[in-house]
């Protein structure tokens, strides 16, 4: 007769190695990868990794463009560009001010601008940085009216092999429609400077409130003037303040995935 292990036997090996991977809903969730750091404390300590998560997608959802979400990013995007990290923008819809950005402390000769106008263009180039891995971080603005749940599953399996955060800026009706990214903020600007942000997803317990965040300030406000781009090609440049630095073997490495992929045609982006 088979009899019953005791329940000593039973008991849980809270010494297990895999025991940490095990996450619990009432709890944020632990990060293979530790996130890059916000900035800014309260965020650090609501987001798993304890900061912005590398090698997956994380939204940024706005009511419009230029609403805060920039200067939500300025404190990652100069560590970055100090530590000779490429950032690629690509597709904004207006073209950050140069002298604004350097007055924040980053370095201009690291970020990579691509334009893209037709939202065809703009999926296939977002993917194909993404698969280039070769970025500090990207930030890219999604067309809302164009951009499918089967677009934003693709982004994210991309998303996985980069070593950096990968940022998607979407409209706010965007922050009603389903979406693989792990992590989902809604932005809304407050008086005085300030920033709330709302948790809309993120793997860990709803987080009822808002966090407000004292937005960082430079010595001159940022001011955008709307970019003179082709309207069929994709470019890409670097914008600085009046000079062509000698480019970077991760700059190098973006724009020649841009330009040998094959670029399937606008009805075979899916």
């Amino acid at each position: 007769m088979l009899s019953l292990p005791s329940s000593s036997a039973l008991t849980v090996n809270r010494t297990d190695p895999i025991s940490h991977l095990v996450w619990r809903a009432d709890r944020i969730g632990h990060a293979v990868t530790p996130g890059l750091p916000t900035g800014f404390k309260r965020l650090d300590a609501e987001l798993p990794g304890g900061g912005w998560p590398p090698g997956m997608l994380t939204e940024l959802i706005t009511r419009d463009p230029g609403m805060g979400e920039l200067r939500l990013l300025i404190p990652l995007l100069r560590q970055l560009t100090r530590s000779r990290r490429v950032v690629v923008m690509l597709a904004p819809p207006h073209m950050p001010y140069a002298p604004a950005l350097a007055d924040f402390g980053i370095d201009l000769d690291w970020l990579l601008m691509v334009q893209a106008t037709h939202a065809a263009d703009r999926l296939w180039a977002i993917e194909q940085t993404l698969r280039s891995s070769a970025f500090g971080a990207m930030l890219a603005w999604l067309p809302t009216d164009r951009t499918r749940p089967e677009h934003l599953r693709r982004l994210q399996l991309a998303a996985s092999q980069a070593r950096g955060p990968s940022f998607l800026l979407r409209g706010l009706p965007a922050q009603f429609e389903s979406s693989p990214a792990p992590l989902r903020l809604l932005l809304q600007p407050q008086p005085a400077q300030h920033l709330a942000v709302t948790l809309l997803k993120r793997r860990g317990p709803v987080l009822a409130k808002p966090i407000l965040i004292d937005l960082p300030q430079p010595e001159g406000a940022v001011r955008l003037r709307e970019p003179n781009v082709a309207s069929t090609a994709v470019h890409t440049s670097v914008r600085t303040s009046g000079h062509t630095p000698h480019r970077s073997e991760d700059q190098s490495a973006v724009l020649s995935t841009l330009r040998h992929a094959h670029r399937p045609p606008p009805s075979a982006v899916h």
